[in-house]
């Protein structure tokens, strides 16, 4: 049994009836250099191979599949059988008015698919036929992309991109690290730092790596980029040693290698199985509401086309119920047709009418509201009114189909940070200590204190305010590039030991923002060596040494470093929003710090507040043990995880909150207004605090000020949730003339939708306007579809710039991306992609009220076009005693004329 399911087509076909799932357990193991052992009974795995498939056919399938495909379509298929019938019987019409039209259909499809088809072989076959090197009996040996195996040790050089995942083994840095960047996976264009482990990381040459006996233990692809669990056991003087590994150890397929002039790899995941891979498998088709409501209707007219055939036939029947029309003395029956079978000669007669009235079903819709959406989409593309002259972006449509969808939104639902705001963060103010401080011309001002010196840097700072500021300075994931001057020696030197010449990259443009604020206070950021963080803090030189990086919300409600100073303290360095540091605070001007934070808060500033603890040598050993055994565990290793960061996390020192000013884009407020005045309800969706989503959405105009603002926050319990929306019903119905406007959080939001669906939406549809703060990306997908699901069945289209937007993007019936700095995420899995959300009114309210015209005057002139045309050939039946004769009108001009003529009319519609 197993030997002919080794065989590979048996095994795939056998697999896709998922009796053979391709991966049988959670874990695969590598072999790095494909050294096997050699001792006991090893049966090796099965692995993809590195080849990338992005096409649909072969030589061998490309006619049946594609024409699989095609009868597929309700329209294909019934004309299939129409001409199908018309061949087997004799029939008023010939078999060419439609197979003729059929064939056009299916061969021009066809050449189409099959052309772009081509073009995805051609594209494979490059990256398939790519040189790499790997490292193969001592020495590198130059072969192809499509022959990397799982377990090859392959070199990668500066500015190439890796060609399958790869587990770092070693760079020519020292201490094994390199960066990268993955522009070409999400769209973001900071350099990411990688690691290799110790033990690998000192073998730089072909030579050493020959030696190397190692086992990669990690799971099994998923398309999750930025979650990788394996560990690695390095064979050292017959003892073995364990490191965990993360998706700081993985060199993503797709990024590129930068700032290293080479890497070596060992291959754990190849071709389809790479994470590139994974990510861009077609997502689900989205279907318009016109689209659905043709299938309707074309399945009420073959309601109508059985409707008029069974009646003619039935009534030629009841007509030759009298022998002098049953055989009257013109048309005399031969003596096979007076024996033949009765009821076979009814279905006869049927068929007969069928084909008859067959043209009430219009062939040619399909594709004829195809090209109208494919060359409509041009519209958009070619609008300046579109066009972002500054970031030299057009509007682009990823998905034509849903053209006429644009022009039928009720509900719009938009993140708020680089969607509504321009997500260019620029520091405000802090609180450090319980004081409120400002930036005025690079100095840090306490609050109520008037300047009057010139423009320069901070020349000194208390203890307090150095030890936040070196907090910011290190807890974060920004990297540096240094652009040598002259008279520097490491891109720093100038009048107070910081150069202006070095540049951040960040991820995140808040942690940008912060670090470029400490500079200006006088800390300065130098870069990381290694494992060495150096800052300057007024010309004088520190070196942290980096021993954890704790970030496990996805979300980043927290992120923490764990450092040694130059004294050789542990210190842990933490910062997230309030309501994750202040209840683990033991110490530090609460109370005050969260009257500020509230006050930043107010005025629309983001928000981050800054701990610390120091440990202990001995908390310290117990805390790296316990890290270690769980990054090290394959089996439920982010629960682990989870509990042991919230071991360390806790007892803090709280040291001061930033405020951080991210400024609303251009014509966010007449945009939402002109949403507004259409009809459309404007819900935001974000992440940030109550206090700072609330003050943005007075700001861009989204909460007016006269408008009664509701709030379901802090809810705690289901009874407590389904009591406060009882109240807020009351309010609405007691104040109905006054417009509403309601505030709800992620938490409460989670216990509305719980138990008490269906009040939370009445409360919602009260209101003029809806804000969910607090809100995790699945909630954004979840009150996405609860309105979408909702009895009225209301167009939904959600808008957002970064990854954290991508579920209620393919959520909404419409999806939208906005090509902001977070990425390219959002604009790859939307429908539409857009600069600015000012662009919205015109797409929603001229591209898509015209397009939805468009395609309406379309599908019901062809609907009409067929039914004046059927309509006459059914009454002439009346008179012509129901002998299946086609209608004079189209004897004398030639029905083929007729269907050309038609033609021609359908075109130019």
């Amino acid at each position: 049994m197993d030997s002919w399911r080794d065989c590979g087509l048996v095994r795939w076909v056998w697999q896709q009836l998922g009796c053979d799932p391709p991966n049988h357990s959670e874990t695969r193991t590598v072999y790095v250099a494909n050294r096997f052992p050699q001792h006991g009974h090893y049966v090796p795995q099965k692995f993809a191979d590195n080849r990338i498939i992005s096409s649909k056919y072969t030589v061998l399938n490309f006619v049946p599949k594609n024409l699989f495909e095609q009868f597929r379509r309700i329209a294909n298929f019934y004309f299939l059988i129409i001409f199908l019938v018309q061949l087997m019987i004799d029939t008023p019409t010939s078999p060419v008015t439609s197979g003729l039209p059929l064939f056009f259909v299916i061969t021009v499809t066809a050449i189409k698919q099959g052309y772009e088809d081509w073009l995805r072989h051609k594209a494979d076959n490059e990256v398939n036929g790519a040189p790499v090197y790997v490292v193969r009996s001592g020495g590198l040996v130059k072969t192809r992309s499509k022959n990397i195996r799982v377990g090859d040790i392959v070199r990668v050089a500066k500015d190439e991109t890796f060609p399958a995942d790869l587990v770092l083994l070693s760079s020519d840095r020292v201490n094994g690290s390199c960066h990268v960047t993955t522009a070409s996976l999400d769209g973001e264009t900071n350099l990411k730092t990688h690691l290799a482990v110790p033990e690998t990381a000192v073998l730089q040459s072909v030579a050493n790596l020959d030696t190397l006996i190692a086992v990669i233990e990690c799971q099994q692809p998923e398309a999750d980029l930025y979650r990788f669990v394996g560990r690695i056991t390095v064979r050292q003087h017959s003892e073995d040693i364990v490191r965990p590994l993360g998706p700081e150890n993985l060199l993503l397929r797709g990024a590129r290698l930068k700032n290293a002039k080479e890497i070596f790899g060992v291959a754990v995941y190849t071709g389809m199985e790479a994470k590139m891979a994974l990510n861009y498998k077609s997502k689900s088709q989205k279907r318009s509401a016109v689209e659905k409501s043709m299938n309707t209707f074309l399945l009420v007219y073959l309601i109508i086309l059985l409707f008029e055939a069974i009646l003619s036939t039935i009534l030629k029947y009841a007509w030759q119920a009298e022998e002098k029309w049953d055989e009257p003395w013109y048309n005399h029956k031969t003596e096979q047709e007076r024996n033949s079978s009765k009821i076979l000669k009814f279905i006869s007669d049927f068929l007969a009418f069928l084909v008859l009235y067959n043209f009430i079903i219009p062939i040619s819709l399909y594709v004829t509201v195809e090209m109208q959406k494919f060359l409509g989409s041009f519209f958009i593309g070619w609008d300046l009114d579109l066009y972002h002259e500054e970031s030299n972006q057009r509007a682009q449509v990823n998905t034509s189909d849903l053209n006429e969808e644009l022009g039928q939104v009720e509900y719009v639902f938009t993140d708020k940070t680089g969607t509504l705001t321009e997500n260019e963060m620029q520091f405000r103010e802090c609180s450090v200590n319980g004081i409120k401080y400002q930036e005025i011309n690079g100095k840090l001002v306490p609050e109520g204190v008037t300047v009057d010196f010139p423009d320069g840097p901070t020349t000194s700072l208390s203890m307090e305010e150095e030890l936040f500021f070196k907090a910011v300075s290190l807890c974060h994931t920004v990297q540096i590039c240094h652009d040598q001057v002259d008279g520097s020696v490491d891109g720093f030197q100038c009048s107070n030991g910081i150069s202006q010449q070095q540049e951040y990259y960040a991820s995140s443009p808040d942690e940008k923002a912060l670090v470029e604020a400490s500079r200006r206070m006088g800390v300065a950021f130098s870069g990381t060596n290694g494992d060495i963080m150096e800052i300057r803090t007024l010309g004088k030189h520190e070196s942290f040494k980096l021993l954890h990086v704790l970030e496990f919300d996805a979300n980043r409600r927290r992120m923490s470093v764990i450092v040694q100073s130059p004294s050789g303290d542990k210190i842990l360095f933490t910062k997230g929003a309030e309501s994750s540091i202040f209840p683990n605070t033991k110490s530090g001007e609460l109370e005050r710090t969260r009257v500020h934070v509230d006050d930043f808060a107010s005025k629309g500033l983001r928000t981050l507040c800054i701990a610390y603890r120091r440990f202990t040598a001995e908390e310290y050993l117990e805390i790296d043990r316990r890290l270690h055994e769980a990054r090290t565990a394959l089996q439920q290793r982010e629960d682990r995880l989870a509990d042991v960061f919230d071991l360390i996390e806790r007892d803090l020192e709280l040291l001061g909150a930033t405020g951080v000013e991210d400024k609303l884009q251009e014509k966010v407020q007449e945009t939402i207004e002109c949403l507004r005045v259409a009809g459309i309800k404007v819900w935001v969706l974000t992440g940030d605090k109550h206090e700072t989503a609330v003050s943005v959405s007075l700001a861009c105009g989204h909460f007016h000020r006269t408008m009664n603002i509701l709030e379901l926050v802090q809810q705690k319990s289901d009874r407590d949730c389904a009591e406060q929306l009882r109240q807020l019903a009351r309010r609405i119905q007691d104040d109905h003339i006054i417009q509403h406007g309601l505030v709800v959080d992620g938490a409460s939001l989670s216990l509305a939708l719980r138990e008490h669906e269906k009040l939370f939406m009445e409360v919602c549809k009260s209101c003029s306007a809806v804000l969910c703060c607090r809100m995790a990306p699945l909630q954004k997908a979840k009150v996405v579809r609860l309105i979408k699901i909702s009895p009225e069945k209301p167009i939904t289209l959600a808008i957002g710039d970064g990854a954290n937007d991508v579920s209620m993007i393919q959520e909404a019936h419409v999806g939208i991306g906005i090509m902001g700095k977070e990425g390219r995420q959002a604009v790859r899995n939307s429908d539409y992609a857009i600069a600015r959300f000012k662009f919205l009114s015109k797409l929603l309210l001229v591209h898509g009220h015209y397009y939805y015209i468009r395609i309406a005057t379309l599908v019901q002139y062809f609907f009409y076009k067929n039914v004046c045309f059927i309509t006459p050939q059914f009454l002439y039946q009346f008179l012509c005693l129901f002998s299946q004769q086609v209608s004079p009108i189209l004897t004398v001009f030639g029905k083929e004329c007729l269907l050309e003529l038609l033609g021609s009319v359908q075109i130019y519609s």
